[in-house]
């Protein structure tokens, strides 16, 4: 039995898709399933079991001995949710509760970190298992805290000998894109944001450069493709040496720009682009680059290629966005 929380969100379902394709069997999501179209996320795929996150406890405590890994993608994961409280339960609490139990009983723990507990790029993207190196991150906004801190955690109980999970992994997610991401609202990436305009040929908008380094549209990130993301975690399943915090990007950063260039292309429509000023209420906290470095993993033994933005995009554009059912 695989758990995975967050199972039925925009990375969680995909793992489970991945899992589900590989012939995982007794696979089991632990997540809110609400009142909207979230359920779809996972109505394709071989799960045996829906557990919501306030009975997973006592869940597990009934299955242990079948327990063979839980992999925690389940956040809040709005970088502008404001009710801390909720934050520390669900980001902190949680991960705190669930190393621990699989410290205990020895299972495997791979869990969701996150590229905001770098902050502002003042300190670069390097992912040093250090804690000295973790000391210098300063995160923008209270979601990067929450993950940064259960990193430090775990970097804590690493560092003073302190019992751990057989085996562990955190990956700190860059800007990641794809399918099942349509239940995010404003937490949608880019391309799910404007694909409706480009569609239908009209034009969409960026947020405005407020920094003089970086001209409207030239803002960079490290655009992930989900599918890229599940196949990292399905290898750390296998590969249980691999232990660590770990950065999962491309490691080559893109504009915001080459992002909707590539939209319209998928759409073979010639890009029609505006500009916006970028809200105040989030200027102060805007990252205008961010590119993860990614030899830790490379050297962990993971060789795979990653997505090409332009083949990634054209890929979730066509095969799901443009379809009739356009989930995984």
């Amino acid at each position: 039995m695989i758990i995975v929380t967050g199972g039925a969100g925009f990375i969680g379902s995909n793992i489970v898709a991945a899992l589900d394709e590989q012939g995982a069997r007794d696979i089991v999501v632990c997540d809110w399933l609400e009142t909207n179209d979230k359920w779809r996320n996972i109505a394709k795929h071989n799960v045996r079991d829906v557990v919501a996150p306030e009975l997973l406890p006592d869940y597990m405590e009934k299955q242990a001995p079948r327990i063979k890994a839980i992999i925690h993608m389940g956040a809040i994961s709005s970088t502008t949710e404001t009710d801390v409280d909720l934050i520390v339960r669900n980001n902190i609490r949680l991960s705190n509760d669930l190393w621990d139990w699989c410290t205990e009983r020895r299972i495997p723990f791979i869990y969701a970190s996150s590229a905001a507990t770098y902050g502002g790029g003042e300190h670069g993207f390097d992912d040093d298992n250090t804690l000295e190196a973790a000391a210098q991150l300063h995160p923008l906004n209270a979601y990067g805290w929450s993950k940064h801190l259960f990193d430090r955690r775990v970097l804590s109980d690493l560092a003073a000998g302190r019992a751990h999970p057989p085996h562990w992994a955190g990956l700190k997610f860059f800007n990641v894109y794809g399918p099942n991401e349509y239940h995010k609202g404003s937490m949608k990436s880019v391309i799910a944001h404007i694909y409706p305009q480009a569609e239908k040929g009209e034009t969409v908008s960026l947020f405005k450069s407020h920094h003089p380094d970086y001209p409207d549209g030239g803002q960079k990130r490290d655009f992930v493709f989900v599918k890229d993301c599940a196949d990292v975690v399905l290898w750390l399943m296998e590969n249980r040496k691999a232990c660590g915090l770990f950065n999962l990007g491309t490691g080559k950063a893109r504009t915001f720009e080459d992002l909707a260039k590539a939209t319209f292309a998928a759409l073979n429509r010639a890009p029609q682009i505006s500009y916006r000023d970028t809200p105040v209420e989030i200027r102060d906290k805007y990252q205008y680059f961010t590119e993860a470095k990614m030899d830790r993993l490379r050297h962990a033994g993971y060789t795979k290629p990653f997505t090409e933005l332009e083949d990634g995009v054209a890929d979730y554009v066509r095969t799901y966005l443009q379809a009739d059912d356009p989930y995984r």
